[in-house]
């Protein structure tokens, strides 16, 4: 990607709720798993990885919520405009998963995987992108 980039920063959709990033990243793909579809209302959430310490949030009116979407995850998203921005799990502990939509900067990575391909929906197939398509990670 030519020119190193070391950080990344992004916000809600009102701004009440932002982020700055400290790169390099950990990862960057596409989950088709059923929770990230039901909460994004999309086919599929393209996620990017980061070390949690390497994340700093911003919410001064305290607009940053968690829902615990499973016994072992949490998803947070902006109480004022429903924005979902984080995922974190115990799964994979001390990182924080960023909803790559929510980044107004370039990032050090390309997409790199399909994950959960094993549960994508044919209406959201993308096209042969030549990434791996991984079942359950």
């Amino acid at each position: 990607m030519g020119d190193l980039i070391s950080q990344a920063s992004g916000q809600c959709q009102c701004g009440a709720v932002r982020f700055e990033l400290a790169l390099p990243s950990k990862w960057l793909a596409h989950c088709h798993c059923n929770m990230c579809r039901h909460a994004h209302g999309a086919g599929y959430v393209t996620w990017l990885g980061m070390a949690a310490e390497r994340c700093q949030i911003q919410d001064p009116e305290q607009q940053l919520r968690w829902y615990a979407s499973s016994p072992e995850a949490e998803r947070g998203f902006c109480a004022r405009c429903g924005s979902p921005l984080f995922f974190r799990s115990s799964r994979w502990a001390g990182e924080l998963h960023i909803a790559f939509a929510q980044i107004r900067d370039a990032v050090d990575r390309q997409p790199q995987a399909h994950v959960f391909w094993d549960s994508h929906v044919a209406w959201a197939t993308p096209a042969d992108d030549g990434l791996p398509r991984k079942g359950a990670v």
